[in-house]
């Protein structure tokens, strides 16, 4: 067991640092809205700090899962960031959603202090969270993802080294883009179901069954044909990582023209009040 800092309580954060404390590590957090951490500790014990260096002092292991780039930048490295507390020997997992860029640059700092870092980006949703059965895509050294692994199995269902730093931010950027097309495609299926005024359920049932199936598919359609989108990983959320993907991509020298469209659908569901939307809602716009 060992002593684990946790920064950012969100959606996904709040019951990933709960299984980390449920599996019986102790836990000391940090949010920045103070009520959330004192609500967590409520939930599930350990103990509330009033700044990242806080949370991160005497840690084995700090994890991150915050906003953005500005976001992690300012939990590590601004005033009372994280890093000020962390000894030789200690880890810093973060398991935000950022640029690969930030990683390497964090991973670098850390690397001069003897301490390792990995970036750990996860998939699986507000669900996957609260079940923990999160998929995570891992970008670190192999010795320093031998010592972590273990640890992840609180809240995760399936942990993969995909390479060095950087390089789990990277999957997470493909796995974005996967999915912003296969919603697309639910969306218009559906849309043209309910146009031709075809039982729903029969038709998603049956088809999920075959080749167009997806977890989209399973877990989403019964909300979509509902018109509930209150739950969920938001369009705002989900933007913020198209505009990483679609960059990384340009830097290559590719191109995504299905993302970038798929992209400029979500800004229409934005432009609607639904910024706070699950990605599902594209098809908010076909109706």
């Amino acid at each position: 067991m060992s002593m684990i800092g946790w920064i950012g309580l969100g959606v996904m954060g709040f019951p990933m640092a709960g299984h980390l404390a449920k599996a019986g590590h102790t836990v000391r957090v940090y949010n920045r809205t103070a009520a959330r951490g004192a609500d967590w500790v409520r939930e599930f014990g350990g103990s509330q700090a009033a700044t990242p260096e806080e949370a991160a002092a005497g840690a084995d292991i700090v994890f991150s899962c915050v906003g953005n780039d500005d976001d992690l930048r300012a939990v590590t490295l601004g005033p009372d960031g994280a890093f000020g507390a962390m000894a030789t020997g200690a880890y810093y997992v973060d398991c935000t959603t950022t640029s690969a860029d930030v990683a390497r640059e964090l991973a670098g700092i850390l690397a001069a202090r003897g301490i390792g870092y990995l970036d750990a980006p996860v998939s699986g949703g507000q669900a996957g969270a609260e079940n923990g059965k999160l998929t995570v895509m891992v970008g670190g050294e192999q010795e320093v993802f031998d010592r972590i692994a273990p640890v992840f199995d609180a809240f995760a269902r399936k942990v993969t080294r995909i390479g060095d730093v950087g390089a789990g931010q990277t999957a997470k950027m493909v796995n974005q883009l996967c999915i912003a097309g296969v919603v697309q495609g639910l969306s218009e299926g559906m849309a043209l179901a309910q146009a031709a005024e075809l039982d729903i359920a029969a038709v998603m049932e049956t088809i999920a069954e075959g080749a167009a199936g997806s977890w989209q598919m399973s877990n989403r359609w019964k909300t979509m044909a509902a018109g509930e989108y209150g739950f969920g990983f938001a369009v705002d959320w989900m933007r913020k990582d198209l505009g990483i993907a679609l960059k990384e991509v340009a830097r290559l020298g590719g191109t995504a023209p299905l993302g970038a469209l798929v992209d400029q659908f979500y800004a229409d569901v934005q432009r609607n009040g639904g910024g706070k939307w699950d990605t599902s809602s594209l098809l908010t716009r076909l109706r």
